[in-house]
Parts: C-alpha cells; sequence; structure tokens
C-alpha cells in the first residue's frame, strides 16, 4: 500500500453505472409494498423487478388492448389465488 493517494481526479459515485436504469426515490403505500415484497419472496425474485414489471404492464396496457398472454397470465393467478 502506498502512504498517499491522489484523488484530485476522482469523482463522487458508483464505480460502474447500470446502463438503462436511474435511481430515485419514490413513497409507495405501506401495503402495496408489504404485497410486492410478500410475492416477490414467494416467488424467489427482488421487489423491485416485480414492480419495474408491473409498471412496464401497466404502460403497455394504456397503450395496447390486452393481448392472450396476458389475459392467461391474470387466469392462472386468479386461479392460484382462489384454489
Amino acid at each position: 500500500m502506498k502512504k498517499e493517494y491522489d484523488f484530485s481526479k476522482g469523482k463522487r459515485g458508483p464505480v460502474m453505472r447500470q446502463r438503462g436504469k436511474t435511481r430515485i426515490t419514490i413513497h409507495i403505500d405501506d401495503d402495496v409494498l408489504e404485497v410486492f415484497r410478500e410475492r416477490a419472496d414467494a416467488a424467489g425474485r427482488g421487489y423491485q423487478t416485480m414492480i419495474n414489471e408491473a409498471l412496464r404492464e401497466h404502460l403497455g396496457r394504456s397503450a395496447e388492448s390486452v393481448s392472450a398472454d396476458t389475459i392467461r397470465r391474470i387466469v392462472r393467478e386468479e386461479l392460484r389465488k382462489t384454489g
């Protein structure tokens, strides 16, 4: 190890930026967040990924009609809830 290091050209922030992602602060109702966390734990996935997918799905629905794949997925999810 050196006695001193030159940080004069150093920059604050992450060493490597994630491409295509932006860190933000958002306020989400506690009950909504808890549901996403529970579902993410059950699926073995990250809750932030699930929130991102839900937002993408919502944006897709508002711009296009609902696809057959989306209807099948929703029916499967609802059947799992009741069965």
